[in-house]
This record gives C-alpha cells, structure tokens and sequence, in this order.
C-alpha cells in the first residue's frame, strides 16, 4: 500500500478532523470538536507553524500526519516535532507509517529540516518499535517536559 501524501489545505477539513476525532477516541484525548478544529485550521490556512499531511488518496485518506516547526541552535536550524500520525485500523502494519516516516524527513531535510522530534508513550511498544525503525532514538539525558496555559 503507498503512503502518498498530500498536503493539506481548507478543502480537505471535513476528511481530516474526522481522522484526528477518529485518533482522539483510540487515543482517549479529549477535546471537543471547536478544540480540534482550532489546532488544526490554521494549519489548513497556510501556518508557517506546522503542516497537515493526508496519508493515502485525498479524496479518502487512510491517515494524517502534522508536523510543528521550530528552531533549534543545537541541531543547527530548523527542526521539527510530529505531533500527531494516525492510520486507521484496517490498514495498520502494511509499512504506511514507516514510510511516512521514512521519506517525508527526508523531503523536508531538502527544504532546511535538521532534526525531528516525537513522543511516545512509554506503554505503547507497537509505537515505540515503529520509530526506532524509522531511526528514531531516546535522547541519554534528555526528557520531554511540558507546561500547558
């Protein structure tokens, strides 16, 4: 199955809030559908902040992945954080995330990408062994911290 990728825009809103409801369930993130909606428009409207990718045919996609960008001093520029990458169910363990996960940084490495971060929860070793194939690794030293507003 191929992962083809196409970049998200306005006119794709309807399929994609209905994939990230779809994760928010699986995942038990609750948010309502204005929360949803709200990180994820702007990103539709051209947010130099992140990107939305639909996985699979635009016309109905089998997954998302979104990207936030930042800097960083330390990798020397630009970086990046996959905050959410979801395939439904029913196509699970056919090698779509992997190449998501394989050629989309290599894309954006061509565009100035220095380092992608993700995190993972330390239960979910499905996940966990998909990113380490993806050559992701667990930082010595580091850990992810958060503060929310």
């Amino acid at each position: 199955m191929s992962a083809a990728l196409t970049l998200a825009t306005v006119e794709h809103v309807d399929r994609l809030l209905s994939l990230v409801a779809s994760f928010h369930a699986e995942a038990s993130i609750a948010m309502s559908d204005e929360q949803r909606a709200a990180g994820i428009v702007p990103l539709l409207e051209g947010s130099p902040h992140g990107v939305a990718y639909l996985i699979g045919p635009a016309r109905a996609p089998i997954g998302y992945i979104v990207m936030s960008f930042g800097w960083s001093i330390e990798f020397g520029g630009m970086d990046g954080f996959v905050d959410e990458l979801y395939v439904r169910p029913g196509v699970r363990g056919r090698g779509v995330a992997s190449e998501v996960l394989l050629t989309l940084p290599r894309a954006l490495a061509d565009a100035g990408l220095k380092a992608l971060h993700l995190e993972v929860r330390t239960d979910n070793a499905d996940a966990r062994r998909l990113y380490k194939r993806a050559g992701f690794a667990l930082r010595d030293g580091y850990h992810l911290m958060t503060r929310t507003f």
